[in-house]
């Protein structure tokens, strides 16, 4: 792995990975901008409906030296598609991977400073730390601290600031290493697992603060009880896995 982590010093090849599921009011314009960028978007279709399928469809078409379209034939939630997207991205012989959700959400124009800060850290993961505005429905806010307080037990440390932010940027190495060890939450457990998982096995966080607006007509997919089950699950899988590495994770805390 040491050998994997120097060759990530040195090497910084990224490209962008975009889950889609049913997300056409968003996804043109935010294919536009990056598309500026002169980078590799990855878009993964997680079994969207006819006419947001179409208009991947066309948006590959478009620029297809730029725009990589992988496709899942029903939809497999979140964690699934961008594992899809990672795979395929290393592959293809790209470092690393910068993850934005499709919603228009996050601030396209803040790409150049992830990967920026991706270059000088690159064996750093990248996670977003968002700063609401209005727009933020205050359930969902506060309902986020919960997560924040067992990632922070199960790290044992503050260093993830927030862990359900879908703007960040994966050194892929390590990642795949953890894919052939272990199977992660599929659906929207995934973004805080693989960051527990990833700070386990030793990766540097560093958190960028990052705008963050809720469009109005914008589309979620989070599944109240569905979802919450699936992440109350994780977060017990993760609690029992930090008493196991205890000693360890409390002699690195010390050094």
């Amino acid at each position: 792995m040491q050998a994997g982590v120097s060759c990530l010093m040195i090497n910084h090849k990224p490209c962008i990975i975009i889950p889609v599921y049913n997300h056409e009011h968003a996804i043109s314009n935010m294919v536009s901008i990056i598309l500026s960028y002169q980078l590799t978007c990855i878009l993964i279709d997680d079994g969207s409906d006819y006419s947001c399928a179409k208009l991947l469809d066309q948006l590959a078409a478009f620029s297809p030296d730029n725009i990589i379209l992988l496709r899942h034939s029903h939809n497999a939630g979140k964690g699934n598609a961008v594992m899809t997207g990672i795979r395929h991205a290393f592959k293809m012989g790209f470092t690393h991977a910068l993850q934005i959700d499709a919603d228009g959400q996050h601030c396209t124009t803040d790409i150049t400073r992830f990967l920026s800060l991706s270059s000088k850290h690159p064996s750093s993961i990248i996670i977003g730390c968002p700063i609401y505005d209005h727009t933020v429905p205050k359930k969902r806010l506060y309902a986020r601290y919960l997560t924040h307080i067992w990632v922070w037990i199960n790290t044992l440390s503050r260093d993830i600031k927030d862990s359900m932010c879908g703007f960040r940027v994966y050194p892929l190495l390590p990642v795949m290493d953890l894919d052939h060890k272990k199977s992660l939450g599929g659906y929207m457990d995934f973004d805080s697992e693989i960051l527990v998982r990833l700070h386990w096995k030793g990766l540097n966080v560093v958190n960028l603060s990052t705008a963050v607006k809720y469009p109005q007509n914008g589309i979620s997919h989070f599944r109240l009880i569905r979802d919450n089950v699936l992440i109350s699950r994780m977060h017990a899988r993760l609690f029992l896995g930090m008493l196991w590495r205890l000693p360890y994770l409390l002699a690195r805390k010390l050094r």
